[in-house]
């Protein structure tokens, strides 16, 4: 499996990976991300929200499960399933099976606590504190729907 990784050290060099990442990903794009609390889960989804015209201010949905977006071309869904954990991810498997199609983009935070819902083939990001307080975005995807994204976005920063 390729990965892709990036060290941003500022936010605008999480806007400029965001950017770029928007350029690539396509309707239907289902994306998880994991990190530590405070890693940059949410600033990448914001600075990525930005990129892709989201007008509407975006916010983490770690008490609302699921924030919608549909100010831009195609409408963004942002789930946070922080506080569902392992025993509650079941009660929203259906919904997110009804997320990994169509005309929009899923992004879910805390998608470590999947028990096994979350659709196959996926685009993950892992979000780690680099040595001196930057961060480093890790970009790997699952199955082949989403390869050609990872290669592509290896060729951006060559």
């Amino acid at each position: 499996m390729k990965t892709y990784k990036r060290i941003c050290k500022t936010l605008d060099d999480t806007a400029k990976l965001a950017e770029d990442f928007s350029k690539l990903i396509q309707e239907g794009a289902f994306i998880c991300l994991y990190g530590e609390i405070g890693s940059g889960k949410t600033a990448f989804v914001k600075k990525l929200a930005a990129a892709l015209g989201i007008t509407e201010k975006v916010t983490s949905p770690s008490f609302v499960i699921l924030n919608e977006y549909h100010s831009a071309k195609l409408p963004l869904y942002h789930f946070d399933l922080y506080r569902l954990e392992n025993a509650g991810i079941s009660t929203i498997e259906e919904e997110l099976r009804e997320y990994t199609s169509g005309k929009k983009i899923t992004l879910v935070e805390w998608a470590e606590f999947d028990s096994g819902a979350l659709p196959f083939d996926r685009i993950e990001i892992n979000v780690t504190y680099a040595d001196d307080d930057s961060r480093c975005y890790e970009f790997s995807c699952k199955g082949d729907t989403y390869k050609h994204i990872i290669e592509e976005l290896n060729c951006v920063n060559a």
